[in-house]
């Protein structure tokens, strides 16, 4: 190992052969120079000037200083200045002192150079590396400390310009020793201060402890926004309307089954992208690729079939995904480009989009002519009670207790059906729930196809101790056209023209829109036989009107002691933010309406209604109606039904019941709270799904059913059941 002196060849390495000529005597003599050497180095070293500043040490001094005696004694980071001037003069006398101590073995500086220096020591930017044997890797000595253990770790410095013709170097001595089988600082004197590099390690794997905590932390930070994105993803994915599109999705995570369903997912996409890559490779006249494709789609298809989970797929549903697999890897190599399988893909969304729509108004359709429709059972029953009642004899046709048909002392009840088995149901369910039933009396309203039905049905089947009475609303010769509005409009060549010739649809999906307002009920009267309740029982004074697609749960008495603070009809409100408010009904481009109304105005519920005949009367709320409703004779103001022509003669003039009483939407609505259908006193299946219509929602059925007869002969042999 070579140390630089200058320019007076200090760093030369000196022929150790040339020693070996001295006398053996001259051997002796060095022998004890070696300790005046070493004071002499020691006192060279302590004359060196020290400045301290901060918490660094300066040293400037001679190369002997620096060399001789152990004088590197530097604590941490010190900074040597060296006088190169100074050097220069005393170069001549380390000469001397190293020609004479050539030839001390084991003493000479060579010796501690190459055989006693730790490879860990660095001078003035310049590393050394001694390479010990494994003979001297361990040197024994009384307090066991050795060598090898003793390796001072000094980095290099930084080398700074020069300082007042003297150069500065920056050297950091960490020393350490195994001393007792423990790791201790390891000081050569008074002039040796070393750092524990324990201490160091210890600083070094907690700086890694806390390079982990932080990268760990980023990437917790990380996972949570993925979480929230996630998160915020399926709940915009919930709004979908999942009845349409169906639950699968592959953006969407499936919350309510367990059951991942992998690979039917995993199917579906392949062939979503088959189709893609079969587009593509049509157009780039890929021919063989795109039979192939075609091929395994149909593969695909067949093994899918209508399987919703994994348990549905067959055996070979794995080999054809598989198959797949390989067919989609090998047509991405040859056809993957993202701008046009992007392009594609926006494409058949756009296409899955349209199918949609179509599919949307198709539904429409034909949920609406379901809606219209009679089931067979049903018809069956009306023509066997109308059969068996007009074999009756005139004298066996009547109720008893019809005493108490004009008695206001009572509660009346209104009733205005053509279905029997709706009506049997809403008149059953009333009784049964009716604290005094004998005090309850039932006013029943139809037409002439189903008079004789409804009236046999509650002749063979009387509601206990209640009293019944069944009419026949063409039998009411003060309603013609000349007095009511909507009977003269229904009689129109113009309404005719609507109804039967104009517009009709010539597909499933067309005209879906109207389809509604040309159900027949809006063509009977006895849909608008509720705005003349008090011509038809001129003799009550409250009167609750009720639909027949109700069912009552709860004694329903305590409305005809609720007060109406001089309102005309008490009913349970349904606006909820922007729906069921009177712009969904009317038409406020009108002025008409835009002058008397307030499209924010709350809207209300038909189906149970507690009307103040007396009150009517005072209103001449039948007056109000006949004014709009001949307004409304080209449908400028509201379209067909009696819920908008309600809500205008009723403005003001209704007072807002609990919503306990009434519940609504079994029709339509398939996310009632239970608690809320269990504690109401009405519910009521208004919408299209009617409890005895095929397409009703099952989970609501029960709550119907429960009050049919479904033993009775006459039900048997219609075959009506649950």
């Amino acid at each position: 190992m070579a140390l630089k002196r200058g320019s007076s060849g200090l760093g030369t390495q000196r022929n150790r052969s040339a020693g070996s000529s001295f006398p053996i005597v001259i051997l002796i003599f060095c022998s004890f120079l070696a300790p005046l050497i070493f004071f002499v180095g020691r006192g060279l070293y302590t004359s060196t000037s020290v400045e301290k500043v901060g918490h660094s040490q300066y040293y400037a001094g001679t190369a002997e200083g620096f060399l001789v005696g152990g004088g590197l004694g530097v604590t941490n980071t010190s900074l040597i200045v060296v006088d190169w001037h100074l050097m220069s003069e005393k170069c001549k006398v380390i000469d001397i002192i190293k020609a004479s101590t050539d030839d001390l073995g084991p003493l000479s500086l060579d010796s501690l150079r190459k055989n006693n220096l730790s490879a860990s020591w660095k001078f003035v930017g310049q590393e050394i590396v001694a390479k010990k044997s494994a003979a001297d890797a361990k040197v024994n000595k009384p307090s066991q400390v050795t060598d090898a253990d003793s390796k001072p770790e000094i980095t290099r410095g930084k080398r700074d310009g020069p300082v007042d013709g003297k150069q500065i170097f920056m050297i950091n001595l960490v020393p350490y020793a195994h001393i007792n089988n423990q790791r201790r600082p390891y000081f050569s004197g008074d002039h040796l201060q070393f750092v524990d590099s324990t201490a160091k390690s210890a600083r070094r794997q907690l700086r890694e402890r806390r390079r982990e905590k932080r990268a760990a932390d980023l990437v917790k930070r990380d996972d949570d926004v993925t979480v929230k994105l996630e998160n915020a993803a399926i709940e915009r994915s919930k709004s979908v309307d999942s009845s349409v599109l169906g639950k699968y999705s592959v953006w969407r995570k499936e919350t309510d089954n367990d059951n991942t369903d992998s690979t039917v997912r995993l199917m579906r996409d392949q062939m979503i992208m088959a189709r893609v890559y079969i587009s593509i490779a049509t157009m780039k006249k890929k021919l063989d690729l795109t039979r192939d494709l075609q091929a395994r789609l149909k593969e695909s298809q067949r093994a899918l079939g209508d399987a919703g989970s994994d348990a549905d797929l067959t055996r070979s549903a794995h080999e054809k995904m598989k198959a797949m697999g390989q067919l989609l890897s090998k047509a991405r190599e040859q056809l993957y480009d993202c701008k046009l399988v992007t392009t594609k893909l926006r494409a058949m969304l756009q296409s899955a989009d349209e199918q949609v729509r179509g599919l949307k108004r198709q539904s429409t359709f034909l949920s609406q002519l379901a809606a219209k429709t009679i089931p067979n059972g049903i018809h069956c029953l009306s023509m066997r009670l109308t059969i068996d009642y007009y074999l009756l004899p005139p004298e066996k046709r009547k109720f008893p207790r019809s005493e108490n048909l004009e008695n206001p002392a009572l509660f009346h009840y209104a009733l205005f059906s053509d279905n029997v088995l709706a009506a049997s149901v809403v008149v059953n369910s009333t009784i049964v729930n009716a604290k005094e039933p004998e005090k309850h009396v039932f006013h029943l309203v139809s037409d002439k196809l189903n008079f004789g039905a409804m009236n046999m049905w509650f002749l063979l089947n009387p509601p206990g101790k209640a009293t019944i009475h069944v009419e026949n609303v063409d039998e009411f010769k003060w309603l013609n056209s000349s007095y009511c509005p909507v009977l003269r409009q229904l009689e129109s060549a113009a309404m005719k023209e609507y109804y039967f010739k104009a517009a009709h649809p010539n597909t499933l999906s067309a005209g879906s829109s109207n389809l509604k307002y040309r159900n027949p009920k809006y063509l009977s009267m006895l849909n608008h036989l509720r705005f003349y309740l008090p011509q038809v029982y001129p003799k009550l004074n409250k009167i609750l009107f009720l639909d027949d697609d109700i069912v009552v749960q709860k004694d329903l008495t305590g409305l005809w002691s609720v007060d109406l603070h001089g309102k005309v009809n008490g009913a349970v409100e349904t606006c909820g933010q922007s729906f069921h408010r009177f712009d969904k009904y009317l038409n406020f481009s009108n002025p008409h309406i835009a002058r008397n109304f307030d499209p924010n105005a709350c809207g209300w519920a038909y189906g149970m209604n507690m009307f103040d005949l007396k009150e009517w009367k005072k209103q001449d709320i039948t007056g109000i109606y006949h004014k709009w409703q001949n307004m409304n004779e080209d449908r400028v103001l509201w379209k067909l039904g009696t819920l908008p022509p309600g809500l205008i003669t009723f403005y003001g003039l209704t007072h807002p019941l609990d919503k306990s009483w009434h519940v609504l939407g079994l029709g339509y609505n398939p996310s009632i709270d239970r608690s809320d259908i269990e504690n109401a006193a009405v519910v009521h299946y208004n919408g299209n799904m009617k409890p005895w219509l095929e397409l009703a929602m099952t989970k609501y059925r029960p709550y119907w059913t429960k009050y049919i007869k479904f033993d009775h002969p006459y039900m048997r042999s219609c075959k009506l059941s649950e």
